[in-house]
């Protein structure tokens, strides 16, 4: 599976839990199953979220 297609699962994945309980937080794992980097599109702009070695996250631009 490519990392298109991995990332399209769990924004899929995620758009299902929040449709659940859309105020139940989300496990940050869920979003990291392929790697440390997720793309996320917002109103046009691409957002790149990311996880460190120390485990903190760096939403950028």
């Amino acid at each position: 599976m490519n990392r298109s297609n991995s990332n399209l699962q769990v924004i899929t994945e995620s758009h299902s839990l929040l449709m659940r309980d859309p105020y139940k937080p989300i496990s940050s794992d869920s979003l990291f199953v392929v790697g440390n980097e997720v793309l996320i599109q917002h109103r046009g702009e691409q957002y790149r979220l990311r996880r460190t070695r120390n485990g903190k996250l760096i939403l950028t631009k």
